[in-house]
Order: C-alpha cells, then structure tokens, then sequence
C-alpha cells in the first residue's frame, strides 16, 4: 500500500471516530478525571471502572477537535479487558509514537498499538501532540485517583 493510500485510511479512521465516537457517555460509581487543553480548549472527562486488576469498562465525554476525539475513542476500545500493566505500557508506547521526531521509524510499535497507529504522524504537527495524548494523560489520571483536573500545560 503506498504512503498516500495509507495516509487516506488514516484520516478516514480518525475522522469517523471523530464523528461517531465511541463509548461516548458518562458512568456513574466509577472513577473519573477531568482532562484540559487551555491552547485549544480541547475538554476530556474520562471515566474507568477498575475490577481487580483489569479496566472493565472505560467512556469519556467532552468537546473537542478531531483528533482529540478520535484518540478518546480509540483509547477505550483499545484499554478495555486489559490490565493496568497493559494500559500503561500502550500509554508509552502511544506516547512514544506521538512525540517522536518527524520521520523516525516507529514501523516496530505498529503491531503493538493496532488502530492507534492511525496518530503516527501526529508528531509531524507538534500543537497536535496534545490534542492526542489528553485523553490519555486524562485515563492515567483517572486510573491512579487523581482529583487535581489535568492540563496538557504540564505535560513534558
């Protein structure tokens, strides 16, 4: 598949889960954070029921724009049924693939993140690194029981 083609999917995928997110709804009895990104004003409320060891279900509501949506999306169906191990790790993994330097191979990480590899070039545009990564820095948050609202303003 040509780079061309490929870079099509991706923006198809983005923009339908931008349009029809998933798991877009409020739980009540679980645990939840709020997520904002002041230079935009990208808005995240991520919610996570937490069994044990492993996330059984995960939603989020807010405003934003379509790649912050869609990344909101893609995360819960890609976290659900997985441990915290395992949500943590694909959190550095998609960190890792958001913010590398344009052009460096992440080609390796592409199996490992699924769907989520449709934000690759993401780090090509630097102020969109955290539209993507706000509903993850907000899962995070909301994992750990953080009450402090995250900003993306804090992010390294």
């Amino acid at each position: 598949m040509a780079d061309s083609d490929l870079r099509e999917l991706y923006q198809e995928l983005i923009l339908d889960h931008s349009a029809r997110p998933r798991n877009f709804r409020e739980q009540a009895g679980v645990r939840k954070a709020e997520g904002y990104n002041p230079l935009c004003g990208d808005q995240a409320t991520v919610f996570v029921d937490v069994q044990g060891d492993v996330v059984k279900d995960v939603s989020f509501v807010g405003k934003g724009c379509s790649i912050s949506t869609a990344s909101a999306s893609l995360m819960t169906e890609s976290v659900k049924g997985k441990t915290r191990a395992e949500t943590d790790a694909l959190f550095e993994r998609f960190h890792a693939l958001i913010t590398a330097s344009p052009g460096t191979s992440m080609d390796e990480m592409k199996p490992e993140l699924g769907k989520l590899s449709v934000f690759s070039g993401v780090c090509e545009f630097p102020v969109r690194v955290k539209c993507a990564s706000l509903p993850w820095h907000t899962l995070r948050a909301a994992m750990r029981g953080e009450l402090a609202p995250v900003s993306t303003e804090s992010e390294p």
